[in-house]
């Protein structure tokens, strides 16, 4: 089996919306940026530090991405049913049993995902009273972050809801991978000497 064939059948597996694939996509690759530039501005503030020079804007710089990172990977960990998820009981169950408990399960993510909508947006309105150091931007701007994992969490779910409920959340595991068997290592190999 291909890595071409093991895609489609990963997808037919987890039955999603095509129009969120690019969006997760997306996401995935922001976050990678966004870890990166986490870690070289960490990189950096230790240098500027250690020489003596210190860049007091990169905390504020590091704290952004870094909030932003967490934010925007838990939105995509919902979608690929990593975050905010309990597979262990969902798993053991099969028919009737495991959709009410799937559902359940959705409903308390939704749960979950209005009070960051909600919440989120109200710390974000009360953010444009506090000031972030030395820049002076407001803090409403590491606050945005909340809503809008909120958002993508909430629809990612809906997304889940609905292709489970239609289409049923039992999906059977690809089969193993055995395009590459290891061959087993010949202990009895004598060591050649000379030429």
């Amino acid at each position: 089996m291909t890595i071409a064939d093991k895609l489609v059948l990963q997808r037919q597996h987890h039955l999603k919306w095509r129009s969120f694939d690019r969006l997760e996509l997306i996401l995935m690759m922001l976050c990678g940026l966004l870890c990166f530039g986490f870690s070289l501005s960490v990189m950096f503030d230790i240098v500027t530090r250690t020489i003596g020079h210190p860049w007091l804007w990169l905390q504020e710089v590091t704290s952004t991405l870094f909030i932003y990172a967490i934010f925007i990977g838990a939105a995509v960990a919902t979608r690929r049913n990593d975050h905010l998820y309990l597979t262990a009981i969902s798993e053991a169950l099969h028919g009737t049993p495991r959709l009410i408990v799937e559902v359940i399960i959705r409903l308390v993510v939704l749960g979950v995902a209005f009070c960051l909508i909600w919440f989120g947006y109200i710390n974000y309105l009360r953010g444009f009273g506090s000031f972030r150091l030395p820049s002076g931007t407001p803090i409403a701007s590491l606050y945005a972050a909340i809503p809008l994992a909120g958002v993508l969490i909430g629809l990612f779910t809906v997304e889940q809801l609905v292709n489970g409920i239609t289409k049923g959340f039992d999906h059977p595991e690809p089969p193993p991978d055995d395009d590459f068997p290891i061959p087993p290592v010949d202990v009895n190999i004598q060591p050649r000497v000379g030429l």
